[in-house]
């Protein structure tokens, strides 16, 4: 038995669109209500009224489905490639999968409750704490929140790509002590899982373990958007907000959430990130870019220093005072992400200046930090 996921108290379990629809479109009954039967039968008889796997544990389920369950009601015969019949078929899907959520949690005593998020709801700030006290206060009247992206009306930009992050994101936000991603595949193989020479790997302790490891592409297949690749990068995630995290198949979804050794494990790092700072790192997109000098990068990256005038070269992007910006060096790779402290029309004439004399020919406001080093993470 795995200790970790035993222990565990609060867990967010994400599934994916082909795990939940036939392959012409549309919920399968049987498939969703194994994986509501999964998520509800251990813990039922010692708590009832814990919406939980085991006894005394929170669960959030973070579902995809909305447009492929819409995909039969509208007659079209496969996803729809442009965003406006997408967020048709969510608009027709997303009542049929929640109907579907609550009869099936309704049939072991449950109740359900639906939330929506876009990336908005993660990136701005008080947006972010809205949406953490959502969820908590539904944990607390022992609803089962259910999450889903909001693609009726999310744009291409504004997007989180896939419900894989979205489930890593939303773990984060509620502080869960682990995270399941259920997917068609048993775990994580060294290579396609069809070839006979591919073996499951059982645990990943850290990038080391996936040498050589062919993971793939995240190119779209079937009703689902996501792939291996993205699943490796949420588990990524999750591990760096130190969550651990179970990579297997729906099927196995009981035996996963009684810690039985089944797919695979994603250690945690040991220390939990602050949940400030892991929001900035991946919850955010920066809104333009700092130039460092090879000074400034060492001062930021070895030092952990915050970012002075002094040490910036140029300025690029239209960005207010606390939008997150990228720290990058002379070539334009990301070093660091941080809250600015200026509007992007003021720093090109502190650029190159010391704080002291900036505070001498300005005044005393301009003797601050351009980034702060509690506003600061590294990437």
């Amino acid at each position: 038995m795995r200790q970790t996921v035993t222990s565990a108290r609060r867990i967010v379990v994400k599934v994916g669109s082909s795990s939940l629809t036939t392959a012409a479109g549309g919920l399968d009954a049987a498939r969703l209500g194994a994986l509501v039967e999964a998520l509800t039968a251990s813990g039922s008889a010692a708590m009832p009224d814990s919406p939980a796997s085991a006894a005394g544990k929170q669960v959030i389920l973070v579902s995809s489905g909305a447009i492929a369950a819409g995909l039969a009601p509208l007659g079209l015969p496969r996803r729809p490639r442009d965003l406006a019949t997408q967020q048709a078929a969510a608009s027709v899907g997303q009542g049929l999968l929640m109907h579907a959520y609550t009869a099936a949690f309704a049939a072991h005593g449950r109740t359900v409750g639906q939330v929506l998020l876009t990336v908005d709801d993660v990136t701005r700030r008080s947006h972010y704490r809205n949406a953490r006290r959502t969820l908590q206060r539904l944990l607390d009247l022992r609803v089962v929140p259910i999450v889903n992206e909001n693609d009726t009306v999310a744009t291409s930009e504004i997007r989180f790509g896939d419900n894989d992050r979205l489930a890593a994101l939303v773990a984060a936000l509620v502080e869960a002590d682990l995270l399941i991603l259920l997917s068609d595949v048993d775990g994580l193989y060294t290579g396609d899982p069809a070839l006979p020479t591919s073996t499951r790997i059982d645990l990943v302790r850290g990038e080391e373990d996936l040498d050589g490891v062919a993971i793939g592409s995240a190119g779209k297949a079937g009703l689902g958007t996501g792939g291996m690749v993205t699943k490796v990068q949420a588990a990524r995630i999750a591990n760096g907000a130190g969550i651990p995290v179970v990579l297997t198949s729906a099927p196995q979804a009981a035996a996963a959430l009684c810690g039985e050794e089944v797919g695979t494990l994603f250690a945690a790092q040991v220390v939990r990130a602050s949940a400030r700072l892991f929001w900035l790192a991946h919850a955010t997109e920066a809104r333009g870019r700092l130039f460092l000098d090879p000074g400034a990068v060492a001062a930021v990256v070895d030092r952990r220093k915050s970012l002075l005038p002094a040490g910036i070269t140029g300025v690029d992007g239209a960005f207010s005072a606390g939008d997150p910006v990228d720290l990058v060096d002379s070539s334009g790779h990301p070093v660091a992400r941080g809250l600015v402290n200026y509007d992007a029309l003021e720093l090109p004439g502190l650029l190159g200046r010391s704080t002291v004399e900036l505070a001498a020919s300005l005044g005393p406001a301009y003797e601050r930090e351009v980034v702060h080093r509690d506003d600061l993470v590294l990437l």
